[in-house]
């Protein structure tokens, strides 16, 4: 009976240890990610206006994942050179080819 103990307090702290690991590297990765959209966000900031940048900080705080969403679009445009300046009405057309599946509704009352 001692020997299963054994075995089973090895075994035990052996996938403790794993977990741990696991969660570390998961936590590193999380940090790199932060440091990279924090990078791309000092780089997008540069080129927006300060209506658009408003519009961003909106963005970022309702919908996150597309505020990245949008760095990367904007990140990967500044790296081929094509935009210079970005306002607020050209960002609000990039958002809506981001989105392509809402579709405007209009309705006329008799």
């Amino acid at each position: 009976m001692d020997e299963l103990e054994d075995i089973k307090r090895k075994k035990l702290v052996e996938l403790r240890e794993q977990q741990e690991e696991s969660l570390q590297e998961q936590i590193k990765q999380e940090a790199q990610l932060q440091q990279q959209v924090g990078q791309l966000e000092m780089i997008v900031r540069q080129i927006l206006t300060k209506e658009a940048l408003q519009r961003y900080g909106n963005l970022k705080a309702a919908h996150p994942e597309k505020a990245i969403q949008l760095l990367v679009v904007l990140g990967q445009a500044i790296q081929q050179g094509q935009i210079q300046k970005i306002d607020d009405s050209q960002l609000k057309e990039i958002l809506k080819q981001l989105s392509p599946g809402k579709k405007e509704f209009k309705i006329q009352r008799k």
